[in-house]
């Protein structure tokens, strides 16, 4: 019998913080005997660990009859229960005292601020609960959401929830066709949109893609336009359409602040997200009410540490699944403060994020990786003007962090005393998977360590061996948990095949992954961006994560093109640190350096990783999530035109800048 196959894991990481006393002494869980205590419990008896959990935190109308039904590979949890995650996110804390304290703390671009309270909040939900009742909502009915990033946004979201009505919010990053591939998926018949929103100092016209979505989607009945811009549109809103368009303002002041919650069974669906779609069909993942609302808000109060007087940013769009659980849901459920920004980091300059946490007091903020490579760039005086001491703890999310960004933000925003979670989960897990627990888990730069409660991990080979530690391997989860997705929307054969199918019996996440001999474990990318080079299996987040530990190199991006030899060979995209452009200034100081992160590359994880080509850019192709698309850059890389969509593009001058020839 062959050995199977192993991705191999090169990148040696030695540095370990351990949690700041002052924090652990304070924290819901303080120390690592405490942690494990808790995790086995939640992995000996999840039925028990869970119904204790959900009994102790939320409100419900019906108990259940059973924790949790699983028909592999389909769960049901807290099953014949009834609540509503709304009531759970508003109500709940204004019967309890808390309708003064500030719910939404909002900055949009422009600089203007908004506090909405718990009892505001209540107030205009139930009204645009009712703005949806009017126009024909009913339970069970799915809502497409297009907004910017205003309290707007979430207040749609939760009114949607309270009636019961399943939303489907699409990122206003998205071009014409993403809305309608969503809507007509969704079968949904409303879209609730804006006049516009900024981003960096411009309108993007969210009305006007409506309007040509409309114009190619007969599904499309009803739209409701929240006015953002208003009068400082520069050549004028998109007309409303008679019979169809709704001004928000004007339905909203026709209806009662009443609007009593509706009885949601456990396994009603609360939500539809899509992913990206740039290839193929865009699925449309499917989670349900009670599970959601348990898990969410379960791993925001332990991973995050939530405590009442906190003032926690996330930034993240809602319109990807970290938006929705850590900007609305799983904060709002713990009663916490959520700031929402509209715009860009960096306008109208590159101390937007830190003069925002400034000015609101931040206490624990959450961000990407991509953005925080980004801030290195540009240099640390950005943060450095600025009052950073209300942060007690920072978070990243949405990919692998390398080990230099890691200590960048530990040193530069935390300023040495933040505990750092790194997080890993996706949109399919609805929560947070595999994170530091911060007053109790001594991290490592560039692992997400340890994993979550009730969260059952392993490193796999293909034929369903667990591998040994330190040995690369496909990420799986061999056990069901409350947030999991519950299928995808209209295609119950895609679900099984994409998640189910890899391996007998578990959830592949298509990660690779190795697991350390301290049970922490390192995200290696996903699988589809192995690359084999002379018959090495190699993650491309340690390569990178190799370049950028070079004091040079702000970020990198790393792909496999096709090599007559090896099989493939490595080419590096990179940007450089601001203080260090200059040296590829000249064609002696573009190849000297070129040679020197190659020889850097070599050193640190051997001669198989050594890149054939190093591309420098002052960016790369990125998603507005900030996600990198690496198929852009195989094309590049490879010599060959880029096909597919590009809408999701941040900035479309990248790609010809990258398809120029630097040398």
């Amino acid at each position: 019998m062959s050995q199977p196959e192993k991705i191999e894991s090169l990148l040696k990481e030695e540095r370990s913080f351990p949690p700041p006393a002052k924090f652990a002494a304070a924290a819901h869980v303080r120390s690592m005997d405490e942690y494990e205590a808790l995790y086995k419990q939640s992995i000996e008896d999840p039925c028990a660990f869970w119904a204790s959990v959900a009994e102790q935190n939320f409100r419900w109308f019906r108990m259940w009859d059973r924790t949790l039904d699983w028909q592999l590979p389909h769960a049901r949890w807290f099953v014949g229960a009834q609540t509503n995650l709304c009531f759970n996110c508003v109500d709940r804390h204004v019967e309890r005292g808390l309708g003064d304290k500030t719910a939404i703390l909002f900055e949009g671009e422009p600089g203007d601020v908004r506090r909405l309270s718990f009892r505001e909040l209540q107030t205009e939900v139930c009204k645009f609960a009712n703005v949806l009742k009017s126009l024909g909502v009913k339970k069970g009915d799915r809502v497409t959401i297009y907004m910017p990033m205003t309290p707007e946004l979430a207040i749609a979201c939760l009114a949607c929830a309270r009636i019961g009505a399943p939303h489907s919010v699409i990122f206003g990053g998205f071009s014409v066709q993403a809305i309608v591939d969503r809507v007509e998926d969704a079968q949904s018949h409303v879209v609730i949109t804006s006049d516009g929103g900024w981003r960096r100092g411009k309108v993007v016209p969210l009305k006007e893609n409506v309007d040509q979505a409309a114009a190619q989607c007969a599904l499309i009945k009803t739209v409701v336009v929240h006015r953002r811009i208003g009068e400082r549109m520069e050549s004028g809103a998109a007309p409303l359409v008679d019979g169809r368009d709704h001004w928000w303002h004007e339905l909203m002041a026709a209806e009662s602040a009443e609007c009593p919650p509706e009885k949601c069974d456990a396994e009603d669906m609360l939500f539809l997200l899509y992913t990206s779609g740039s290839t193929g069909k865009p699925k449309g993942i499917l989670h349900t009410t009670a599970g959601y609302m348990v898990y969410t808000a379960t791993t925001a109060k332990y991973i995050f540490d939530l405590k009442p007087d906190d003032i926690f940013w996330c930034t993240a769009d809602i319109g990807w699944i970290t938006g929705h659980s850590y900007v609305i849901y799983g904060i709002l459920a713990n009663g916490v403060t959520t700031v929402m920004y509209e715009g860009a980091p960096n306008h109208p300059d590159w101390e937007r994020f830190w003069a925002l946490i400034e000015r609101h007091k931040v206490t624990k903020f959450y961000t990407a990786p991509t953005a925080i490579r980004a801030f290195m760039r540009e240099g640390r005086q950005h943060a450095d003007k600025h009052d950073l001491s209300s942060l007690k703890l920072l978070g990243t999310v949405g990919e692998p962090i390398n080990p230099e960004a890691w200590m960048w933000y530990h040193e530069v925003v935390g300023r040495g005393r933040c505990p750092i979670v790194d997080t890993w989960w996706q949109t399919e897990t609805g929560g947070i998977l595999i994170s530091p627990i911060p007053g109790a888990t001594p991290t490592k730069p560039g692992t997400a360590t340890r994993p979550f409660f009730g969260i059952e991990p392993a490193v796999m080979s293909k034929d369903g061996t667990v591998l040994p530690p330190n040995a690369g391997g496909l990420l799986c989860i061999k056990k069901p948990w409350p947030g999991m997705l519950r299928g995808i929307w209209r295609d119950p054969e895609r679900f099984v095949r994409q998640y189910w199918s890899e391996i007998d019996d578990v959830y592949f996440a298509g990660d690779s992954a190795r697991m350390d001999a301290d049970g922490y474990f390192w995200i290696m990318g996903r699988v589809d961006d192995v690359i084999k080079v002379s018959g090495h299996r190699l993650g491309t987040m340690e390569v990178e994560s190799a370049i950028v530990a070079h004091p040079a190199v702000a970020e990198a991006a790393v792909v496999g093109v096709p090599h007559e030899i090896k099989g493939n060979a490595i080419a590096a995209f990179v940007t450089l640190t601001a203080d260090r452009i200059g040296d590829i200034a000249s064609h002696d100081g573009l190849a000297k350096l070129r040679e020197e992160l190659m020889q850097h590359v070599t050193h640190a994880l051997g001669a198989v990783a050594r890149p054939d080509q190093i591309r420098f850019t002052q960016s790369l192709p990125k998603t507005r999530s900030g996600k990198i698309m690496r198929r852009l850059l195989r094309e590049i890389a490879g010599g060959g035109q880029v096909k597919g969509d590009t809408t999701t593009l941040e900035d479309f001058s990248v790609l010809a800048k990258l398809a120029e020839k630097d040398e």
